[in-house]
């Protein structure tokens, strides 16, 4: 059985983790699976962002347990790699948590550009309550997400949040209905698989680069070589071309 499902339709790569009887925790052959999958992903020009769930009923329970009782370095950082792979990725990414994100889980969530959450599902740090430290970064990502204090709730109070509250403090874009959650996510996505690929990655990237600019004098100065460079693309030229002729039939239904 392949612990990864993968699916690409209309430009938007879908990546499914399926052991559901395990819940879908991360397991080194899973992790092999989620990187070979992601090369892929990000080598087909066809793929213009990507949806990252998991099949019912969980999203990701974490790392597998058994892992942790005996955890290295190595053996963490390889387990760390499912979520980390998946965020360093240039593409546009997608979360679409159908159930529980525990843990490592969690980070796999945290680590993609936006969440996107049934209203069923939850999101459970859960370290602490397993007697052990979190890892991956992802205080830093809770933190940087939500800010300091929905970070020490969920964390270290152990407060756990399900879709509606992840909205609301903003770990989650939206909350639907389960069973509405593969279309939106679908839908969603399409917004950034229907715009020039190159671009939507170049703009990705300058988003993430604005972490350490703290004024608007800078932030300008940040955007202004790629937004050069984007003028010069031929696809600027050819929407630039449809818009004023879309502009053009509309004023002459007017007359």
């Amino acid at each position: 059985m392949s612990l990864v499902l993968t699916d690409v339709r209309d430009g938007v790569a879908t990546l499914t983790l399926n052991n559901p009887d395990e819940r879908n925790t991360l397991t080194a052959p899973m992790v092999a699976e989620i990187i070979t999958a992601m090369d892929a992903f990000e080598s087909d020009d066809g793929v213009g962002a990507l949806v990252v769930t998991g099949t019912a009923p969980a999203f990701c329970a974490g790392a597998n347990l058994g892992n942790l009782s005996e955890a290295t370095g190595e053996s963490l950082g390889t387990i760390y790699e499912g979520f980390l792979r998946i965020a360093r990725s240039p593409l546009p990414t997608l979360a679409a948590v159908n159930g529980a994100a525990v843990g490592a889980g969690a980070n796999l969530a945290l680590g993609c550009d936006v969440r996107i959450i049934a209203d069923e599902a939850r999101i459970d740090t859960r370290f602490l309550n397993l007697g052990i430290h979190p890892g991956g970064g992802h205080t830093w990502m809770l933190r940087r997400i939500a800010g300091p204090q929905t970070a020490m709730a969920a964390v270290v109070f152990g407060q756990v949040l399900g879709g509606k509250e992840c909205e609301r403090v903003g770990l989650a874009y939206r909350s639907v209905p389960r069973d509405e959650l593969a279309d939106f996510a679908q839908e969603f996505a399409a917004g950034a698989a229907s715009v020039p690929r190159e671009l939507a990655i170049t703009t990705k990237a300058t988003i993430q680069a604005m972490a350490d600019i703290d004024n608007h004098p800078d932030a300008v100065a940040r955007e202004l070589e790629p937004q050069l460079w984007s003028t010069q693309q031929p696809w600027f030229a050819e929407r630039l071309a449809a818009l004023k002729s879309k502009i053009t039939s509309k004023e002459s239904k007017k007359s």
